[in-house]
C-alpha cells in the first residue's frame, strides 16, 4: 500500500512538472532593484537583527558548528535536506553571491545557478520579504567569519530526488509575490502579519501538510503535525482551546518573549526558537505579531467524532488516573490543575491537552523538558521524564485523567499511543 502510495504521489507531481516547465519556460523573475544605502553599518544592525527575527541561524548551524556554517540535517517525509553554508567563503559559502543573488533565493527560491531550492528552506514565505530587508540580511551575512566548508549533498529517497519535480511542487503550491499591507487594518496589524507570515515563517510549523509537503493554507496557523520529529504545532488561531483565544496578549508577549507564562510554557521545537529568534526581538514587533494573531479567527475544522467509551470504563479510568497524578503530578501542578506558574504550568484549560493528538504531552511525560534560559527567565523548571517510572499503560491513564479533568475536553489517551514515543525523541 505504501509502494502505491509513493508511486501515485509521484504520477501527481509528474503530472504537476509538466505544467510546471511550462510555467518555469515563461516565468518572469523581474528584477526588484535593491536600493543603495549610505549607513552601511546601520543596514548591517538592521540584517542581524532580521536575521534573528527569521531564527536563520538554527537550521544553518550545525550543534557545535560555526554559526551560519550550514550542515544541520532538516528531516522531512521524503528523506534528509542539508541547510547550506551562509558564511561569505568565496568557495563554499555565498562570498561570490551577489545581493541581487540572494534575494532571488528569497524571492523565486532559485540558488545563483538557477538551480530550484527545496522548500525546506522556507522561500514559499521568505517569498514576503522586502528587497531592503533581503539586502539587509545579505549585508550582515557578509560581515560573519567566513568558514570553507562543503556544502553536504541531500539524502532523498526516489522520486523525491529528482530536481525535475520541483517543477510539479512548484505548479502547485508556489507563487512569489510581496507582502500586501492591509489597508484596513493597523500599521501594528500589518507589522505582525508581515513578521508571521514572511521571515518568521510560523506557518512552516504551525500549519498542516499534505501528503505532497504543501501547506494546507485553507487552514492556515491552525496547527498540525510537524513532519517525522512528531511535535504537534499548536494553533496560533483565536480558538479558544486550542489555539490563542483564551489568552491575553501580555500572556502570549510573556511566552514569546521568555518561554514561560501564567497559562504555559514553551517546550520541543518551540524552545529553540523562543532561545535562539524570540528573546531578542523588540517588544514593539512581539507585540504586533500578537496583535496579528489575536486577530485570526477561530478554526471551522469539524469537530473530532464522539469517543465509544462507556461511562463507567471512563470513570474507571479517570479514577485510575486520579491516583497517578496525585501520587506523581499534584505537587507540581496542585490537585485542581492549576499549577503554580509561570514555574509549573496550570494544566486546567492548558491548551496542550485540547489538541487533537496527545502526542507533546506524551512525549513531555516519558521523556521530561525544559523551557528555554531565557534573559526573562535565566533559570527555568522543568519537567522530569516519566519513562522509568510509569508504564506505558500508567502513562495513558494518567493523561487521560488531566485531558479530561476539570473542564478539559482532550480525548482518551490508549496505551499504543504512549508506546509510539517510548525512544529518546528527535530533535
Amino acid at each position: 500500500m505504501k509502494r502505491v502510495l509513493q508511486v501515485m504521489l509521484a504520477l501527481l507531481l509528474l503530472v504537476g512538472a509538466g505544467a510546471g516547465v511550462l510555467v518555469y519556460l515563461t516565468e518572469r523573475e523581474p528584477l526588484q532593484p535593491g536600493v543603495p544605502v549610505a549607513d552601511v553599518p546601520a543596514q548591517v544592525a538592521r540584517g542581524k537583527y532580521l536575521a534573528l527575527a527569521g531564527n536563520c541561524v538554527a537550521c544553518h548551524t550545525v550543534r557545535g558548528g560555526a554559526a551560519y556554517a550550514g550542515g544541520r540535517e532538516v528531516r522531512t517525509p521524503f528523506g534528509s535536506i542539508y541547510a547550506s553554508n551562509l558564511t561569505p567563503d568565496a568557495q563554499t559559502g555565498i562570498g561570490a553571491w551577489s545581493a541581487d543573488d540572494f534575494w532571488r533565493a528569497l524571492h523565486h527560491g532559485k540558488s545563483k545557478d538557477g538551480r530550484l531550492l527545496y522548500p525546506a528552506f522556507p522561500y514559499p514565505n521568505y517569498t514576503l520579504v522586502t528587497r531592503a530587508d533581503a539586502d539587509a540580511l545579505f549585508a550582515y551575512l557578509r560581515t560573519v567569519t567566513p568558514v570553507a566548508q562543503a556544502n553536504r549533498a541531500h539524502e532523498l529517497r526516489f522520486p523525491y530526488d529528482q530536481p525535475a519535480l520541483l517543477l510539479g511542487w512548484r505548479a502547485l503550491y508556489f507563487k512569489p509575490g510581496s507582502y500586501q499591507p492591509q489597508l484596513r487594518q493597523s500599521d501594528e496589524w500589518n507589522r505582525g502579519a508581515y513578521l508571521v507570515q514572511g521571515l518568521g515563517h510560523c506557518n512552516a510549523c504551525h500549519t498542516a501538510r499534505d501528503p505532497l509537503g504543501g501547506s494546507d493554507l485553507k487552514r492556515d496557523l491552525a496547527g498540525g503535525m510537524i513532519p517525522v520529529l512528531g511535535w504537534y504545532a499548536p494553533a496560533l488561531t483565536s480558538d479558544a482551546n486550542t489555539g490563542a483565544g483564551a489568552w491575553q496578549p501580555h500572556e502570549m508577549m510573556s511566552l514569546l518573549k521568555t518561554g514561560v507564562s501564567m497559562r504555559g510554557a514553551v517546550y520541543g521545537p518551540m524552545s529553540e526558537v523562543v532561545y535562539k529568534s524570540l528573546q531578542h526581538l523588540d517588544d514593539a514587533d512581539l507585540q504586533a505579531m500578537v496583535a496579528y494573531m489575536k486577530s485570526l479567527p477561530a478554526d471551522a475544522a469539524p469537530a473530532p467524532p464522539a469517543e465509544q467509551l462507556a461511562k463507567e470504563d471512563l470513570e474507571r479510568i479517570m479514577a485510575r488516573g486520579g491516583k497517578l497524578y496525585e501520587k506523581h503530578c499534584a505537587s507540581c501542578h496542585a490537585a485542581d490543575g492549576a499549577g503554580y506558574p509561570p514555574a509549573y504550568p496550570p494544566l486546567a484549560g492548558n491548551r496542550s491537552l485540547h489538541m487533537p493528538t496527545a502526542a507533546n504531552p506524551i512525549r513531555l511525560v516519558l521523556h521530561g523538558g525544559y523551557p528555554p534560559g531565557t534573559a526573562g527567565n535565566p533559570r527555568p523548571y522543568g519537567m522530569p521524564p516519566f519513562r522509568s517510572a510509569l508504564s506505558n499503560e500508567e502513562v495513558a491513564l494518567v493523561l487521560t485523567y488531566v485531558r479530561k479533568a476539570w473542564g478539559n475536553q482532550g480525548a482518551v489517551v490508549a496505551p499504543f499511543e504512549v508506546s509510539r514515543y517510548e525512544a529518546v525523541p528527535l530533535d
